[in-house]
């Protein structure tokens, strides 16, 4: 038998350890661009699930974005159909007018689709190919945006999404093990030629600020940024913690908060408190932003009798006697920062 190349082994070890958590039995579906991540990755699982009794299937994504994205599905369909994989989707979606800029707005539109084909299939998760280095970018453009723990904590390795678990079973591999595990296998992967667009923050940091760092820092600087965001999340995940019982024990009977309650809370924990109670009131997390939940805390820390903070999705908090309480409003919010 010949020689495993190091690199097909190690991310087949990190594949089954992935499975090897998940509580149910249905089948796993890899969301697959026909990149050397996601091909490595598909590969893989369908090696590992196969052993191990699962079903392994793949998804595909056409944006349509590009000259030939369909054919580019097609292909990789085809791929793993032949490698054994079921079942196989392309899913095709429609990005225009979708909010935000044309990454988010692709990103939402993938995401999307990937939950509903998940969903019919009952799927036990999705799996993507996000890898170290991915991991490594991610915490750089949270620093750059001024983003707080949250956002240093870059990718969770498991996340839900939409009641389906999001597993990113690779984010302890580099890039460079995965394209070495598809020349191993003999596959050829695609390049996105979005990877290499400067008008997109992530392909820049990627072409220019990561190299320029390892120049500088030697090679470990991308396992320091990526350990930097698990000793992170695992700091957020007690402070998540905290802030809960904070949440419930600050709740008024008529559904605000209680503004002595709230102010007796260390700041990290207040501002988590905030945030997540304004989540509840409708403003979608994306949306809620630093200025948001500062306006917030300022109605506890600074009240001098101003008028209500602004929410996102139309909502408004004010202070009352002893306790915050929301109300809609039906003009446009104010920016907080003004």
């Amino acid at each position: 038998m010949a020689p495993i190349s190091p690199a097909v082994a190690a991310i087949r070890v990190a594949v089954r350890r992935a499975l090897a958590e998940l509580p149910a039995p249905g089948p796993v579906l890899v969301a697959c661009s026909g990149g050397a991540d996601s091909l490595a990755l598909a590969a893989a699982t369908g090696f590992v699930a196969s052993r191990a009794g699962r079903i392994a299937g793949l998804v595909t994504v056409d944006h349509g974005l590009q000259p030939g994205s369909a054919q580019r599905a097609e292909a990789v369909a085809r791929w793993a159909e032949q490698a054994g994989l079921a079942p196989v989707e392309v899913a095709r979606v429609e990005v225009a007018g979708r909010p935000g800029g044309p990454e988010a707005a692709a990103r939402e539109a993938r995401y999307q689709a990937l939950v509903e084909i998940a969903v019919r299939h009952r799927a036990a998760a999705l799996l993507t190919g996000h890898t170290r280095d991915d991991q490594a970018e991610t915490v750089l453009l949270a620093l750059a945006r001024g983003a707080g723990p949250r956002g240093l904590a870059g990718m969770p390795p498991r996340r839900d999404l939409a009641g389906v678990p999001l597993v990113r079973p690779l984010l302890e591999i580099d890039r460079e093990q995965t394209r070495a595990a598809c020349a191993a296998l003999g596959l050829t992967p695609w390049e996105d030629p979005h990877n290499r667009d400067p008008a997109y923050a992530r392909s820049r940091v990627r072409a220019d600020v990561l190299p320029v760092l390892v120049r500088a820092l030697g090679p470990g600087v991308l396992d320091n940024l990526a350990r930097t965001a698990r000793l992170v999340a695992a700091d957020n995940a007690v402070l998540d913690g905290l802030a809960a019982e904070a949440l419930l024990a600050a709740r008024h009977p008529d559904g605000g908060l209680a503004v002595k309650a709230l102010a007796d809370l260390a700041a990290a924990v207040r501002g988590r408190v905030l945030r997540a109670w304004a989540q509840e009131l409708g403003s979608a997390p994306a949306a809620l932003s630093y200025r948001h939940v500062a306006a917030l805390d300022a109605l506890i820390t600074a009240w001098r009798g101003q008028g209500a903070a602004y929410l996102p999705g139309g909502l408004a908090v004010v202070r009352r006697a002893d306790r915050l309480s929301s109300v809609e409003v039906s003009r446009p919010a104010p920016d907080p920062g003004t």
